[in-house]
């Protein structure tokens, strides 16, 4: 168990509630990692956000590095996107028929994502995942999809395999309730191995509709491509005639204005968005080509569809959000803060002697405890997670909120600034100080 429980904050009012919500809904959350099992005791309940800081029922206040996992790209409730959605809601919340909203969203994702010529919106990250398997799968005529060990394509059944994010806090090989049969056609992979890949296809290519991969990968902790990675995946779906998927569901906006595939100069069949693109509010999106796109009905024969897909409010969310990341200032101010902050944690884990690995992919990073480079799944899970549920409590004692896991990234927005650098600063020095290392 780790030595502290949030000893230091008065968490009163969020354990009653806590306790009360394990009676009605199954672990007490609506999301696995957020019941705090990997590091122990009990989750705070939220009650507001402004800009970098959350607060909750207990009246303490965090600067915010979970940031909803990543949506909140402009900070907590910000002017522009609560605006936006108090105009949209005063018109209705809901009508199951086409609006001008759903047009300008998809076309602002167009013209910052040339190669997305046709673009469907859904509801979550899981369903856009699903839905570019599915499109994959249809257009090809094969059943084999490839991902990769630690990768994270949200919970549809044929994704549960060796995946990341809450499987991997949880230390779940796969879902129960999955088929083996399902199972058995989505083919996993370590991260970066190009040979391993290279194999694969040359034994499977022409059973394999499609390849997914996260271009960072962000649910197994923060891990960079290695060179000639997403190249090598380019190429050998190409040649197979197999379909190519970046599942930018959490680098899209993120890491560049046109997300990784900007950024890594990739021109992928499929892409798959979430997160940013709903502004704090449920959204996804799945766009690529054109001929992939339109094998979903009405016009082709793969079928998808949503009640709530394109949703008024969520659109108002992501047109005010992108629009604002149209100043791409803003890009520039999430790089110096993630660049100085990880320089101040490593000269204060240099000066107190704690070994750490950080891997970084502009304002995307994730805090390693151990030496050991965090090249794939398997060395992510190496590092001493152990300590970091220390280093967790201890950062939300001295109002820090990280993730409460530690194959998580950190994510930065652009309402932080000196104060919160410096208050976190403080409370990275003083754990690196003072928690026991066993």
């Amino acid at each position: 168990m780790h030595k502290s429980k949030n000893a230091g904050l008065n968490h009163s009012q969020s354990r009653e509630v806590f306790a009360q919500s394990c009676d009605v809904i199954p672990g007490g959350v609506n999301s696995p990692v957020r019941a705090f099992k990997s590091v122990g005791g009990s989750p705070f309940i939220a009650k507001k956000g402004s800009g970098p800081w959350l607060s909750d029922i207990d009246g303490n206040r965090y600067v915010d590095y979970v940031m909803s996992w990543g949506p909140l790209i402009l900070g907590h409730a910000p002017a522009v996107v609560v605006d936006a959605v108090q105009k949209a809601a005063a018109n209705g919340t809901s009508f199951g028929a086409p609006t001008r909203t759903e047009l300008t969203l998809a076309s602002l994702i167009r013209d910052r994502m040339p190669w997305i010529e046709r673009l469907r919106l859904v509801s979550s990250g899981t369903e856009a995942c699903m839905t570019a398997a599915r499109i994959a799968r249809g257009a090809t005529g094969r059943q084999l999809v490839v991902k990769f060990d630690g990768g994270y394509h949200g919970h549809s059944d044929f994704f549960l395999v060796k995946a990341g994010s809450g499987l991997a806090t949880g230390g779940l090989p796969a879902s129960a309730g999955v088929p083996s049969d399902i199972s058995k056609t989505t083919l996993s992979l370590p991260y970066n191995d190009i040979s391993a890949l290279e194999h694969l296809f040359a034994q499977n290519g022409s059973s394999i509709a499609a390849v997914i991969v996260e271009p960072v990968a962000a649910n197994m902790g923060v891990v960079p491509p290695g060179d000639g990675f997403l190249e090598a995946i380019r190429k050998l779906t190409s040649e197979h005639g197999s379909v190519m998927i970046l599942d930018e569901v959490i680098t899209g906006f993120r890491v560049a204005p046109g997300g990784a595939a900007q950024l890594y100069g990739i021109t992928p069949d499929l892409v798959c968005l979430g997160k940013i693109v709903g502004g704090g509010l449920p959204v996804g999106a799945v766009g690529g080509k054109r001929d992939l796109m339109e094998q979903l009905a009405p016009l082709g024969a793969v079928y998808q569809a949503g009640t709530l897909s394109g949703n008024p409010l969520s659109t108002a969310a992501g047109v005010a959000t992108l629009q604002a990341l149209g100043d791409t200032g803003i890009y520039r101010h999430l790089r110096q803060y993630a660049d100085d902050l990880i320089g101040q944690i490593r000269d204060r884990a240099a000066k107190h002697g704690r070994d750490i690995t950080i891997n970084q992919v502009e304002s995307l990073f994730t805090l390693f405890f151990g030496s050991e480079p965090v090249t794939d799944f398997a060395s992510a899970q190496r590092a001493d997670h152990e300590f970091y549920g220390r280093f967790f409590h201890h950062l939300l004692e001295h109002h820090v909120f990280v993730a409460p896991s530690g194959y998580e990234a950190w994510f930065v927005s652009g309402a932080h600034g000196s104060e919160q650098l410096d208050i976190t600063v403080n409370a990275v020095h003083n754990c690196f100080r003072d928690c026991a290392s066993d």
